[in-house]
């Protein structure tokens, strides 16, 4: 995954500071959504799907590590930092307890914290190299063939993974029937037999979401389908 393919999300109530953290991560080939508070960010995690939140405790209204606390409740895995002037070691372990990945104290210095994003986006997958993919709680790599869905390892076969991997790399895009066929069949068959994609469709869909929890891949009706 390119840089500018990776989301972060910054909250800090501090106008000033907010800007010039996504000056720093921007300038880094980061793609930033700044928030100075809580409110909004609910909603824009229901449409975009960020690699890394860098978070304040001290927030108006809710504050940072309860918030926190409530997204790791409800489902949301994405990396935090915390990043933040509660400097005592009780506020440090209650911020890991909230369920943040790293923790950082005001006043801070700016590359440490550039190497800080860069070693979780590591670990989690997001720039290891052009042959991971990430998307939501997958992760795939394309070296190994290996996929793992919110930690869970899932073996796939190669057409399966081939699919998924188009899937992944083509989010919320409708892609046709005849594009898959094109795609992955064309070579198999004289001709097109959709009655085998829909049948590995099926399998695939059982495979990575077998309790119905994420919905991943949606049939369009008439088109074909679509990623999410």
């Amino acid at each position: 995954m390119r840089r500018d393919d990776i989301e972060i999300v910054v909250i800090e109530d501090e106008e000033d500071l907010l800007e010039l953290i996504e000056y720093h991560l921007q300038k880094e080939g980061y793609k930033v959504s700044g928030f100075l508070s809580t409110e909004s960010v609910e909603q824009f995690l229901h449409e975009e799907t960020p690699s890394l939140m860098i978070v304040d405790r001290n927030l108006p209204h809710v504050e940072g590590g309860k918030f926190v606390a409530f997204l790791r409740e409800i489902g949301y895995n994405i990396p935090v930092i915390f990043l933040t002037a509660k400097d005592k070691d009780s506020d440090i372990e209650a911020g890991f307890e909230y369920g943040c990945d790293d923790y950082m104290t005001k006043p801070f210095n700016f590359k440490e914290l550039l190497l800080r994003v860069q070693a979780i986006l590591k670990r989690s997958g997001a720039i290891n190299h052009q042959n991971v993919i990430k998307y939501k709680d997958i992760i795939l790599d394309k070296n190994s063939l290996s996929v793992r869905i919110n930690g869970q390892n899932i073996v796939l076969s190669p057409l399966e993974f081939d699919i998924l991997a188009y899937f992944v790399e083509n989010p919320k895009k409708v892609i046709q029937r005849e594009e898959l066929h094109d795609r992955f069949w064309k070579d198999k068959t004289e001709y097109p037999n959709y009655n085998a994609m829909n049948v590995t469709i099926s399998r695939l869909k059982k495979k990575i979401d077998p309790d119905k929890k994420y919905g991943f891949i949606k049939n369009i009706w008439g088109n074909g389908y679509k990623f999410e």
